[in-house]
């Protein structure tokens, strides 16, 4: 008993790690490490990254790796006179030059210093968009509470209206059974109201009209009612009840049907509206969230109380993809084979640029100007296709876009629950196409070999299971052709790096190599069983 108490502990300590780490990797920009405990190559601690990873703790491989690009160069920039904005703007427009625009902001944090004025200002910001916020989301809650009533209004109208569907019927056993429905709600609702002259009260009263509850449930028409067995004072009270009853049926039915159209109306407009103040809220949500300090930066040693110091944190992703049969036939740098291989996964050069500022804001106008020190570090990777898919969905996972999850958990969600409800009474569902009969297939060897196909899939749950299953196996193994493909993706990416590197401290006169060599595709080294086999 023991042993499964200290278990179950250890469990939950190692899930509340788990967590901790996430977190951790949400406020530093620890894209280099997840790249690395994705594909230990890039760990400088391979073997034991590999190890924390089969025992399935990708976090905790994330926290220990230690990065290793296949390239990697420094720039450091200081100077309080020139601004950090070029610096960053004109590596973002380089790159999206060589990637063709396919450049993406991964991480971009901020956090100054609470003596300074920035802080002052930006809290001001932010503290008008949360009171904005509020205020909207407090219209969308008298609205959702709105739409919540209505709906269970009209689910109680459906269930009347049922009762007079039955009793149109061509059916007769649903007719029968809507009619007697029909007849004990217009006994409980309105002739209830005349009190001891009801139909209920004189059958169970002093007056002993025993037999005019059956009676009344039995006569479909004042005519019906001369043909049952009963005395003149039964017959004389019930002939203008069930008048009374079969006239309030009728236009019953139509009251009910007009307000349920109108109530269904109101709940459309209701909707709309919610959808509305929605994305009227989602803006002043995401700044608000978007001019929060990163709480990472805040515990910097540069970032001193009453200094007037600005830190910024942003990381760049540029990726080119390897065009296999061009590299092979046109560049000469794969073999020819390569071109005519399938099924081989897509490969990326990749460019990591993490910036790291600390500055002194200046105010200018309406806005501030930052000087400082910026220092720039230029990565070189290259990955697969499955590699790069499982990157975004662990930062996913690390919430680096958590403001977005934040406005979608506020707004989104609680109209997803009752999405179904809506779509039944306001009629968004889309209407499913009916599908067409299939064809019998009339050849004999079709069954024999339909246990070999597959059934298929969409893309999109393909997707989702395939990255499920290599969140829990990690990504396939490369063959021999994949490593070569690699090695090319790898060699692009260190030369890009470098050129980036290179030509921004030649166009703004730093001093620099006068020559350098590229970088070129190697082939795939030889495994220990190729070794053992006397491959190479």
């Amino acid at each position: 008993m023991e042993g499964e108490l200290s278990q179950e502990k250890l469990k939950e300590k190692s899930e509340s790690d788990s967590e901790e780490l996430k977190a951790k990797s949400k406020t530093e920009s620890q894209i280099s490490k997840i790249i690395a405990a994705i594909n230990p190559e890039y760990a400088d601690n391979s073997s034991e990254v590999k190890e924390i990873l089969k025992e399935g703790n990708f976090w905790q491989a994330v926290e220990k790796a230690e990065a290793k690009p296949s390239s990697e160069h420094i720039l450091v920039y200081d100077s309080l006179a020139s601004t950090l904005e070029p610096v960053y703007f004109w590596i973002l427009d380089f790159m999206n030059s060589i990637f063709a625009g396919k450049v993406e902001k991964l991480v971009d944090n901020f956090a100054s210093s609470v003596g300074s004025g920035h802080f002052s200002e930006l809290g001001g910001k932010k503290s008008t968009m949360q009171q904005e916020a509020s205020r909207i989301l407090g219209t969308i809650n008298n609205i959702l509470k709105s739409v919540i009533n209505l709906l269970y209004d009209l689910r109680e109208w459906q269930i009347i209206l049922h009762d007079y569907e039955l009793a149109n019927s061509k059916d007769k056993s649903k007719a029968e059974a809507g009619f007697l429905a029909l007849k004990q709600r217009w006994m409980d609702k309105v002739d209830m109201q005349r009190g001891t002259g009801s139909i209920n009260a004189l059958s169970s009263g002093n007056l002993q009209f025993v037999t005019l509850r059956d009676a009344f449930m039995i006569a479909n028409s004042p005519e019906k009612v001369d043909e049952l067995d009963l005395n003149e004072r039964v017959k004389r009270l019930l002939k203008p009840r069930v008048a009374e009853f079969l006239e309030w049926r009728i236009r019953s039915e139509q009251e009910m049907k007009k307000r349920f159209e109108i109530e269904k109306s109101y709940l459309k407009s209701q909707v709309n509206a919610l959808k509305l103040e929605s994305r009227w809220a989602k803006p002043y949500l995401k700044a608000a969230r978007q001019l929060e300090g990163s709480e990472n930066l805040m515990r910097r040693p540069d970032l001193v109380s009453m200094f007037n110091i600005i830190l910024l944190e942003l990381i760049l992703m540029g990726k080119s993809k390897v065009k296999v049969a061009e590299a092979a036939i046109d560049e000469k740098f794969l073999p020819k084979s390569f071109a005519k291989m399938k099924n081989l996964r897509d490969y990326y050069s990749v460019v990591l640029v993490e910036f790291n500022f600390r500055g002194v804001p200046t105010k200018t106008g309406q806005h501030y100007s930052l000087g400082g020190r910026a220092e720039v570090k230029f990565k070189a990777y290259g990955l697969n296709s499955d590699e790069l898919g499982l990157l975004d969905e662990r930062l996913k996972e690390s919430d680096l876009d958590d403001s977005l999850k934040l406005v979608e958990g506020m707004t989104d969600e609680s109209l997803e629950q009752i999405k179904k409800d809506i779509e039944d009474f306001i009629g968004d569902k889309k209407e499913k196409v009916e599908e067409k009969e299939k064809v019998e297939d009339t050849n004999p060897f079709s069954a024999l070999f339909s246990f070999f196909r597959r059934e298929k899939k969409t893309s999109k749950e393909d997707k989702k299971g395939k990255i499920k299953e290599m969140k829990e196996k990690g990504v396939k193994p490369d063959n021999y052709a994949e490593k070569y493909i690699r090695n090319l993706a790898r060699a692009i990416a260190i030369n890009r790096c470098y050129d980036i590197f290179d030509i921004y401290k030649k166009g703004h006169g730093m001093a620099s190599f006068p020559y350098v060599q590229n970088a070129e595709a190697e082939p795939p080294k030889a495994s220990d069983f190729e070794r053992f086999l006397g491959l190479k």
